[in-house]
C-alpha cells in the first residue's frame, strides 16, 4: 500500500520538465504574480500564437483591400522591325503617317502612269509598299498607369472580408486559450511546490522523531531494556524516510525545471503560496458564457455563416468591375509624354448563366456546413457545463476528503506519540511503533494526494472561466 502511495504521489507531484531556455539567474524568490507577468511576455509557445495573431490580422486588411482596386504602373520597353508592331508602335505613338503606307512609292507610280507608263500603273495598286512592309526597325516606349476596381461582387468581397476577420477573432481566442493553459500550468506548478515543501516539512519532522526514537533505543539497548533488532528497524525506518525525502528533493528540482522552461528564464528560487487556494465563486453561466471553447465554435458558426455568403455570390449575382488606363508612348522613354498620352476606361459584368449546378451544390455544401457547427456550438456548451457539474463535485468530494484525513493524521500522530511512549515503558514492540510510524507516513502521503487533487480541479475550473474568480 505505501509503495503504491508512493507512486501515486510522484506522478500527481511532479510535471515533465523540458530543456530549459536560460536568459537570466536571478537567486531572489520569484513569487507568482511576477511568474504571471514574465509567462505572458517570455513564454516562447505565447509569442508563436500572438505572432500568428498579427497574421490573421493582416489577412484581414489583405481581404478588405480588395475592395478598393489596384492602381499598377505599367512599363514597356521594345524594338523590332516587325511591319506590324513597327505600324502599331507609330500609330500608338501618335506619329504614324501617309507614308508609312507607301505613299511616296504610290506617288512615283502615279506620276509614271500619268506619262503611260503602264507597269506603273499596275504598281500603284498590285505591288507591296517597301516603306510599309519592310519598315526599319523601331524602338518602343510605353508608359502606362491602370486601375482597375471592382464594383460589385455580389456581396462575395465583404463576404471574404467578414471571414478573415472571424479567423483573426479565431486566433485571438486560440492565443488566449493558449495563455490560460499556461497560467493553469504555472499555477499548479507553485501550489504543487507548496504542498510538496510542506510534505518534506513533515518528513523531517518525522525524521526528527526517528532520530529522537533511535537514541532513546540505543539508550535502552545499553541497559538492557531493548533488543539489537529494536535499533536495526528504527535505523531501516530512518533510512526509508531520508530516501523519501530525497525523492521529494528531486521532485522540486524538476518542477523548477518546468517553471524554467514554461518563463523561457532559470527559476532556482520561488516564493510558494501561503495558504490553499479558495473555491472561486464562479457561476454555470458566468463560465458558460465566457468560455474560450464555446467563443471559438460560435466563431466558427459565424464563418461558416459568411461562407453560405460568399457561395451565394456565384448563384445569384453578377461580376460588375470598372477600369481606367492613362498611358503615353514614343520611340524614347516619355519622349512627348503630352502629346502621346491617351486614356482608355471601360466596365465589365460577367454573370454565369450555367455551369452544371457547381455553384448551387457549393451552396447547399455550405448550408450543411452551417448545420453541422450549429450542432458542434450546442455540443461545445453542453461539454462544457458537464466539465464543470464533474469538477464541482470532484472538488466537493476531495473537502470531504481533506477534512477526514486531517483529523485521521492527527489521530495517527496520537497512536505514534502514545506507542513511543509504551515502547519506554516496555508495554510495546518496536515492530509495533514502527507500523504506526509507517501509518502516519502514510496519512501525510494520502492528506497530500487530495489536496494536490483539489488544487488541480480547482485550477480547471478557473481556466474553463477564463480566469474570472
Amino acid at each position: 500500500m505505501k509503495k503504491k502511495l508512493l507512486c501515486l504521489f510522484f506522478s500527481i507531484a511532479v510535471l515533465q520538465a523540458s530543456d530549459t531556455v536560460i536568459v537570466s539567474e536571478d537567486n531572489t524568490a520569484l513569487t507568482m504574480e511576477e511568474a504571471l507577468n514574465i509567462l505572458h511576455t517570455q513564454n516562447l509557445e505565447i509569442k508563436a500564437a500572438e505572432y500568428d495573431e498579427r497574421v490573421a490580422k493582416e489577412d484581414v486588411k489583405t481581404a478588405s483591400g480588395n475592395n478598393w482596386g489596384k492602381l499598377d504602373f505599367i512599363q514597356d520597353v521594345a524594338n523590332s522591325d516587325d511591319a506590324g508592331n513597327v505600324f502599331g508602335f507609330k500609330l500608338t505613338s501618335r506619329e504614324a503617317n501617309f507614308g508609312d503606307f507607301g505613299a511616296k512609292e504610290f506617288m512615283t507610280n502615279f506620276g509614271l502612269c500619268q506619262q503611260g507608263n503602264a507597269q506603273a500603273c499596275n504598281n500603284m495598286y498590285n505591288k507591296p509598299p517597301e516603306d510599309l512592309n519592310y519598315p526599319d526597325s523601331r524602338t518602343f516606349f510605353q508608359s502606362k498607369l491602370k486601375y482597375e476596381v471592382p464594383l460589385f461582387t455580389g456581396f462575395k468581397l465583404s463576404s471574404y472580408t467578414n471571414i478573415m476577420k472571424s479567423m483573426a477573432k479565431m486566433k485571438k481566442l486560440e492565443k488566449e486559450k493558449l495563455i490560460l493553459e499556461k497560467e493553469y500550468q504555472l499555477k499548479k506548478s507553485f501550489y504543487d511546490m507548496a504542498l510538496l515543501q510542506s510534505s518534506i516539512d513533515h518528513m523531517h519532522t518525522i525524521h526528527n522523531n526517528i532520530e529522537t526514537l533511535e537514541n532513546m533505543t540505543q539508550e535502552m539497548l545499553k541497559i538492557g531494556y531493548a533488543k539489537k533488532v529494536d535499533l536495526l528497524e528504527v535505523e531501516a525506518k530512518k533510512a526509508n524516510v531520508e530516501r523519501l525525502i530525497n525523492q521529494m528533493e528531486a521532485n522540486k528540482q524538476l518542477l523548477y525545471h518546468f517553471i524554467s522552461f514554461l518563463l523561457n528564464k532559470k527559476v532556482t528560487k520561488i516564493e510558494t503560496p501561503k495558504n490553499e487556494i479558495a473555491m472561486p465563486t464562479i457561476t454555470d453561466e458566468t463560465i458558460l458564457a465566457n468560455n474560450v471553447d464555446i467563443q471559438r465554435a460560435q466563431t466558427g458558426l459565424e464563418i461558416r455563416k459568411n461562407m453560405i455568403a460568399a457561395s451565394e455570390a456565384d448563384l445569384y449575382y453578377p461580376m460588375v468591375g470598372a477600369f481606367a488606363e492613362l498611358a503615353t508612348a514614343d520611340d524614347t522613354f516619355l519622349g512627348d509624354a503630352n502629346d502621346h498620352k491617351a486614356y482608355t476606361v471601360g466596365a465589365r459584368l460577367t454573370w454565369n448563366i450555367f455551369n452544371g449546378g457547381i455553384d448551387k451544390a457549393k451552396v447547399e455544401k455550405a448550408k450543411i456546413e452551417k448545420l453541422k457547427t450549429a450542432a458542434q456550438v450546442e455540443l461545445a456548451k453542453k461539454g462544457i457545463a458537464l466539465k464543470v457539474a464533474k469538477i464541482r463535485t470532484e472538488i466537493t468530494s476531495l473537502d470531504g476528503e481533506i477534512e477526514s484525513l486531517e483529523k485521521e493524521l492527527a489521530l495517527a500522530d496520537r497512536i505514534y506519540q502514545n506507542y513511543e511512549a509504551r515502547y519506554k515503558e516496555n508495554l510495546a514492540s518496536m515492530s509495533d511503533v514502527i507500523i504506526k510510524q509507517s501509518q502516519q507516513i502514510q496519512k501525510v502521503l494520502q492528506l497530500l494526494q487530495a489536496k494536490n487533487k483539489r488544487t488541480e480541479r480547482i485550477f480547471a475550473l478557473i481556466k474553463l472561466a477564463n480566469g474570472e474568480k
